[in-house]
Parts: structure tokens; sequence; C-alpha cells
């Protein structure tokens, strides 16, 4: 499979010879080249999954989705972005003005910083520790501090029932979500991302770990849903009963943050799933098929991990559309009395699969 790594390494050593081998200088204007790149990419997923959310609830509705501006409605996203970007930004009067505006930029830090953590290709990674796992735990619970701060500063009680909300529901789907991550961890006996891709080389975690993976694959999919604050649990910004939730008073592009924010959180616990358990930019690969792995490698890897990212994505927006919204104690219930307890479980089960060798 082809390296993206020679590409980059390629462009190290030609922009060193540019720069007269003054490393930090290399590494600054890379440093600049990666930032913009990955704003860039930022954008253009957050705008396609509003589109491709947009399309598949037509879709499961009978429907066509937006049609009238650009081919098929392409261009929708588009219009919407410059109509947010044009909207003037309100303060309404008795926020803590600072808070509020700052709110939105937290939000976006957190899943920025996810999204540089994710393995694209082979060769295509910015960020790659021995702990990368834990790390990328850590930089997603502070995307809640964010919400907390807006729905207080909002000066609505409206806004201040959706942040409490939003609050409780992430922190707590976040302690099974960590739960199913460590089950895989556990098979892998490492942190690393880029060694957790390399080890799936064979088979994929979901076959290599049994019963367990599949498990910790299927309680990773709801918590997702619930850690983005998407239908069923899309309880902190319940318009019957919040308005909009913790961002009722936003407005233009702080409004904008919010929303981009949330299609690409969507994308971020996709990747997540596609590098835990399905390969990350790994080939399918079937040992013995040495034929059918051959043609699987000539898929670049940057394909691969898009196309697993799309499809739980397809699966958590299908949730969406397919199950009415629960009440707030209901899913406050099914995370305490049900999920924890069964990916603890889970967790030990792996382990005794660890100890004795029953994985694949």
């Amino acid at each position: 499979m082809f390296d993206f790594g020679t590409w980059t390494s390629a462009f190290n050593d030609w922009l060193l010879g540019l720069v007269g081998n003054t490393e930090w200088l290399a590494v600054l204007i890379e440093c600049v080249i990666i930032g913009v790149l990955v704003l860039l990419t930022y954008t253009v997923l957050a705008l396609f999954y509003i589109l491709y959310e947009r399309k598949l609830c037509a879709w499961f509705q009978c429907r066509l989705g937006p049609m009238r501006v650009g081919k098929w409605g392409l261009l929708q996203v588009f219009a919407d972005m410059f109509k947010i970007l044009i909207k003037e930004l309100i303060c309404l009067k008795g926020t803590d003005r600072f808070l509020f505006k700052l709110a939105p930029y937290i939000i976006i830090t957190s899943s920025v910083v996810m999204l540089a953590c994710l393995p694209w290709g082979n060769g295509l990674q910015i960020i790659d520790w021995n702990i990368g796992i834990f790390f990328i735990l850590a930089v997603s619970s502070v995307g809640v501090l964010g919400i907390l701060l807006a729905g207080w500063s909002s000066n609505n009680k409206y806004t201040l029932i959706g942040a409490m909300r939003s609050g409780a529901q992430m922190i707590s789907y976040e302690i099974s979500l960590g739960l199913s991550l460590m089950t895989i961890v556990i098979l892998s006996g490492t942190m690393s991302v880029s060694e957790l891709v390399a080890q799936q080389e064979d088979a994929w975690f979901i076959f290599k770990g049994h019963i367990p993976a599949i498990i910790a694959f299927i309680i990773y999919v709801i918590t997702a849903t619930a850690e983005t604050n998407r239908g069923p649990f899309d309880l902190p910004e319940a318009e019957h009963e919040l308005t909009a939730g913790y961002h009722t008073e936003y407005s233009g592009i702080h409004f904008g943050f919010f929303y981009l924010a949330e299609y690409l959180n969507l994308f971020i616990v996709s990747g997540i799933a596609s590098l835990m358990f399905l390969g990350g930019w790994m080939p399918l690969h079937i040992p013995g098929w040495e034929g059918f792995n051959a043609v699987m490698n000539w898929i670049p890897s940057i394909v691969w991990f898009l196309l697993k990212a799309f499809f739980v994505s397809f699966v958590i927006i299908w949730f969406k559309w397919t199950f009415p919204r629960v009440r707030i104690d209901q899913m406050l219930s099914f995370e305490w009395k049900y999920l924890m307890p069964f990916s603890l479980a889970n967790l030990v089960l792996m382990t005794l699969f660890v100890a004795y060798g029953w994985h694949f």
C-alpha cells in the first residue's frame, strides 16, 4: 500500500533546503500549513455532513431533501454558510460577554484537536503519542466546558437547563464510552494510534476480539450518539421544551461554530470507531486470500478510512431518524443502570479472553 509518508518526508527535505537547513523555521512553516489544512478539512467535512444528513433523512422519509440551490441541491450548504456569516452577532443584556464569546471557541478548539489525532491514511497523521487514546478522551471532555459556559453565560433559563442536561449526559456516557475503548486497549496492549492500526493488518479488532469486541462496538456506537447530543439523546437541544437548548441566544458565526462542531464531532466519533474497531485506514484482509488482499491494497488508505467513518456516521444518523426522543431520566437511567455495568462486565470478559488467549 502507498505510504504518504514518502511525500511528507520529501516535502520536509525540500523545505529544509529552501530555508537553508534552519530546522525551527521549517517546523514553523509546516505547522502553519498543517493548521490551515486542518481548518480547511474541518470546514469541508462539516459542510459535507450537513448535506449528508439532510439527504439521508429525506431518503428515510421518502422525499428528496434540498434541491433548489445547485445541481441536486449540492450548493445549499454553501448558501446556508454564507447566510450565517453575514448575520449580526448579538449579545443580549445581562449576558457575561467574555464567557459568552469564549464558549464557541472552546468547543471548536476541542474538536479540531481531536480531528488532528485521527490516522487519515498510511503516513497521514499529525499527532501520534504512546498515550494517543488517553489524549483523545481527555480532549473530548473539554468540549463539555464550552457547553456549560454557553448555557450559563447566556442569562437564560432555557439555555441553563440545556447546558445542565448536556453536562450530565456527556459526563455520564463518557464513562461507558471510555470503558468500551479500554476494552480494545486491553486487546491490543497499546494506546498508540499508529500501533493500533498496525496490529489490525491481518484482521480488524472487531473480528480479532471475538464477542467482547462486538459488544464494545455496540456500546461505543450508543454512547457516541449520546456524546454528540444526537437523537434519540438530543435532550440538551429539545426544541419542544428548550427552544434550541444551550445555544438559543447565539447568532451569526457563533451559532455556526456550535452547528459545525456538532457535525464535525459526528465524524470524529465515527473516525475513532473506525480506528479502534474497523482497522482505521487498514484495508480488509482475509488470511489465506492473497489475491483478494492484493486487490484491497490498491484502494488508497485514506479512502478506506473515510468509507468506514461514513458507514458509522450512517448508523448514528439512522438512529436519530428512527427512534423517538427519550426523557432525561430514561437517558440517565439507561447509562447508570445498564450500559456502565454491562461495559464493566465486558471489560472483565475481554481481560479473561486476553489472559487465556481465547481471541483470534
